[in-house]
């Protein structure tokens, strides 16, 4: 079993930074591929970023893609999303999420994940 927890999430205004983190434990991650996904309220888990266990394959959602980068320390047992020129429409909750295989693919459905944390609030003001 491994428990990830987020961090890092709160309010910002439009156009600026916040950087998330995961911090896994019970288990290394190391050979994970680890994803963020985030739920605004009414809607569906959408899938935001993932990268496999090397950090050499790297995935975006066409809506995060050149604002958003996901990276992976396996030294920390963590994983993190640096999110620049934030919009109000990226105001969701984040989630971190991981699945223990050893591949270059990145799944972009929530149920290619086995492992969830609790989740991270983002709130964007105009």
């Amino acid at each position: 079993q491994v428990q990830l927890v987020e961090s890092g999430g709160g309010l910002v205004q439009a156009g600026g930074s916040l950087r998330l983190s995961c911090a896994a434990s019970g288990r290394t991650v190391s050979s994970a591929t680890m994803g963020w996904f985030r739920q605004a309220p009414g809607k569906e888990r959408d899938f935001v970023a993932g990268i496999n266990w090397s950090g050499g394959s790297t995935y975006y959602a066409d809506s995060v893609k050149g604002r958003f980068t996901i990276s992976r320390d396996n030294a920390k047992n963590a994983v993190y999303l640096q999110m620049n020129s934030l919009k109000p429409e990226d105001t969701a909750v984040y989630y971190c999420a991981a699945v223990f295989q050893y591949s270059e693919y990145v799944p972009r459905r929530k149920t290619g994940y086995d492992y969830w944390g609790q989740g991270t609030q983002v709130t964007v003001s105009a």
